[in-house]
């Protein structure tokens, strides 16, 4: 008897082929939560970094307008 024509492979081979079915739907799910999350991440982490770079610009302006008013004193007591 060839192990093939067997009537138990059918029940087996749909079982396992059921559950590695199951397997890979909920991997491909868990996979684009996890990479929608990365994205996410990435795009926060831009959007503070532009906040930050908006800052630094905000505090060398302040700092150069500081140095232009203190040249301007130092200039004007002499």
């Amino acid at each position: 008897m060839d192990v093939l024509s067997s009537p138990f492979i059918i029940p087996v081979v749909g079982t396992v082929f059921g559950t590695v079915m199951v397997a890979v739907i909920v991997w491909t799910v868990f996979w684009y939560k996890v990479r929608e999350r990365e994205l996410q991440v990435h795009q926060e982490m831009r959007i503070r970094e532009m906040e930050h770079q908006r800052r630094m610009k905000e505090l060398e302006l302040e700092i150069e307008k500081t140095r232009t008013s203190q040249t301007s004193r130092q200039a004007g007591a002499a």
